[in-house]
C-alpha cells in the first residue's frame, strides 16, 4: 500500500481546508465578529499541519482503487474533525460531538442539524456551515485534482472513490481537465443562482448561503424557517436549481460542447424528470384542499419533491402534517435520490433503472430460457461487473441501514423517527418525519446515536465502500507489515 501518497494527499486536503477557512474570517471581519478568530486559528493550524505532511514528496504517485478509497475516507474524516474545531473554540457549539455532527452534515451535504436556533449563530459560522455544502457537493478531492499537480494516470481512482454513482469516467483524456470542467460548470451554475436570488430581493449574504446549500444539495439555511419566509419567486428559483443540481453533470458537459444528442439520450436523466413530474402531480392532487389556491399547492408540492429527491432538505412548511400518501411518496424519493454524477445523494436513479431492467431480464429468461438478453443503458450494454456492483451495493445498503435503525432504537424513540432519521442521514437528505421532521432537529439523540448517524452520513456520501474499507482487517495488516519492513 502506497502510504506516502495517502499522507501527501491528506496534507494537501488539510492545506486546502485551511485556505477555505479564510473566507469565514473575511465574513467575520465584515460583520465585526470575534468568532472569526476561531476560524483564523484553525486555518493556520490546518495549513501548518498540511505543510508538514506534504513537505516530504511521495516516493510514488501511483495508487490503485484501494488507496483511492482509503485516502477519500480519511480525507473526509480529517476535513470534518478540523472543520468542527471553530464551532467548539468559539463556543457556538460547545460540545465536540455536536460540532462534529453539524460539520459532517455540512460536508456530506446532509443538512441534518443539532441546532434549535440557527439564527443565534454568528455570520461567519452560518457562512461556514453553508460553504461546507458547496465544498462537499462536488467533492473536495475533485477540487484538489483540478488545482494540485498530482501526476500519474491513476488519479481517476480518487475521483471514483469520491464521486456518487455506480461508475465514473473521464469526460476528456486528462483527469485534471475533467475536474476543472466539472467545477467550472458547478461555479457558473452557483453564480447564476446567486444573481437570480439577488434579483428577487434576497440580501447578498443570504443569497450566497442559500446558493451554497442548493448547489451542494445540502439544505443548511440561515433562517430557522428555512425557505418558508421567502417569496414564491425565490422558492421557485430554489426549486428549479435544486432539480438542476440533481442532474448528472455529464449532461451539462454534452450540452456545453453541443453534443445535444448524447445529452438527451441519457436514460437516467429522462427517468429522473419523469419521477419528479409524477411525484409533483400526485402530491399536488393529494394536498390541493390544504391550500388557498392551485398555485400555492403546486409551489409547495414542487419544492418538497425537488428538495427530497435531490436530497437537499430545504423546506417551506412542515410536510410532516401532510396526508399519508404524500409522506409515503417523499420517503420513497429519499431512497431513490438524484442522478449519478450529480451533487445529490440517495441510492441514485441509475441504480434503480438497472435494477428494474435486471428484473425484466430475469422475467424474460423464465419465459424464454434459451434466450440471451443484455441489459442496456443509453443504448449501450451494461457490463456484468457493473450489474454485480449495483447488486452488492444495494445489499450492503440494506444491511447498514437495518443495523443503524437497530442501534439507535435502543434509545426508545418511535419507529418512524428512527427509520426516517437513518434514511435522512444515510441518503444525505436532512429532515425526516416525527421527531426529526423539517421543523425539528437531531439534538435530542444521545452521543452514541449521533456517532451512528455520523457514520451513516459519511457512508452515504462516499457510497459505503470507501468508509467500510477502513474497517477491513487486511488493510491494517498491510499497513503494519509495511511499517515493519521500513524499520
Amino acid at each position: 500500500m502506497n502510504t506516502s501518497i495517502i499522507r501527501y494527499v491528506l496534507g494537501q486536503v488539510l492545506r486546502l481546508e485551511g485556505l477555505f477557512m479564510f473566507l469565514p474570517c473575511v465574513v467575520a471581519l465584515i460583520y465585526g465578529e470575534l468568532s472569526g478568530l476561531a476560524f483564523l486559528g484553525t486555518a493556520l493550524l490546518s495549513i501548518m499541519l498540511g505543510t508538514l505532511m506534504t513537505y516530504q514528496k511521495p516516493t510514488s504517485h501511483t495508487f490503485y482503487l484501494k488507496e483511492g478509497c482509503i485516502t477519500t475516507a480519511l480525507s473526509w474524516i480529517l476535513l470534518s474533525v478540523f472543520g468542527a474545531l471553530p464551532f467548539c473554540i468559539s463556543g457556538e457549539i460547545p460540545f465536540f460531538t455536536d460540532a462534529l455532527f453539524e460539520t459532517v452534515s455540512g460536508f456530506t451535504t446532509t443538512g441534518a442539524s443539532i441546532l434549535s436556533d440557527i439564527e443565534a449563530l454568528s455570520h461567519c459560522s452560518l457562512f461556514w456551515r453553508s460553504f461546507t455544502h458547496w465544498i462537499g457537493g462536488m467533492g473536495v478531492l475533485v477540487f484538489l485534482l483540478a488545482i494540485v499537480p498530482l501526476s500519474g494516470g491513476s488519479n481517476i481512482n480518487l475521483m471514483r472513490a469520491e464521486s456518487p454513482g455506480p461508475s465514473v469516467g473521464k469526460l476528456v483524456p486528462k483527469m485534471k481537465l475533467t475536474a476543472r470542467i466539472l467545477y467550472a460548470i458547478y461555479f457558473v451554475m452557483t453564480l447564476t443562482m446567486v444573481l437570480l436570488l439577488l434579483t428577487g430581493g434576497m440580501p447578498l449574504f443570504e443569497a450566497l448561503c442559500t446558493a451554497f446549500g442548493t448547489a451542494g444539495t445540502g439544505g443548511f439555511g440561515v433562517l430557522n424557517s428555512s425557505i418558508a419566509s421567502y417569496s414564491p419567486y425565490i422558492q421557485w428559483v430554489v426549486t428549479i436549481f435544486m432539480i438542476l443540481f440533481g442532474v448528472n453533470f455529464n449532461a451539462y458537459y454534452f450540452i456545453l460542447f453541443r453534443q445535444f444528442s448524447k445529452a438527451f439520450a441519457m436514460e437516467e436523466v429522462r427517468y429522473y424528470f419523469l419521477i419528479i413530474l409524477s411525484a409533483i402531480a400526485i402530491i399536488f392532487i393529494d394536498i390541493f384542499d390544504m391550500f388557498s389556491g392551485a398555485f400555492e399547492a403546486l409551489t409547495h408540492a414542487a419544492f418538497q419533491v425537488g428538495s427530497i429527491i435531490t436530497t437537499t432538505g430545504f423546506s417551506t412548511l412542515d410536510f410532516n402534517l401532510w396526508p399519508q400518501t404524500s409522506k409515503t411518496i417523499l420517503i420513497l424519493l429519499m431512497f431513490i435520490g438524484a442522478c449519478a454524477g450529480s451533487t445529490g445523494g440517495g441510492i441514485k436513479v441509475s441504480r434503480f433503472v438497472v435494477l428494474l431492467k435486471t428484473v425484466g431480464k430475469e422475467l424474460h429468461s423464465y419465459m424464454h430460457p434459451r434466450s440471451i438478453k443484455k441489459i442496456q443503458l443509453d443504448g449501450k450494454p451494461v457490463e456484468h461487473d457493473v450489474v454485480r456492483s449495483i447488486n452488492v451495493y444495494c445489499i450492503t445498503f440494506v444491511i447498514v441501514f437495518c443495523a443503524s435503525v437497530l442501534l439507535i432504537s435502543f434509545e426508545g424513540k418511535d419507529f418512524v423517527t428512527n427509520f426516517t432519521a437513518v434514511a435522512a442521514t444515510i441518503n444525505n437528505i436532512g429532515p425526516g418525519l416525527e421527531l426529526v421532521g423539517p421543523t425539528a432537529n437531531f439534538g435530542f439523540f444521545s452521543n452514541f446515536s449521533k456517532y451512528v448517524l455520523i457514520f451513516d452520513m459519511l457512508a452515504g456520501r462516499l457510497e459505503l465502500f470507501p468508509l467500510l474499507l477502513l474497517f477491513h482487517p487486511t488493510i491494517w495488516r498491510d499497513y503494519l507489515r509495511q511499517k515493519r519492513k521500513q524499520k
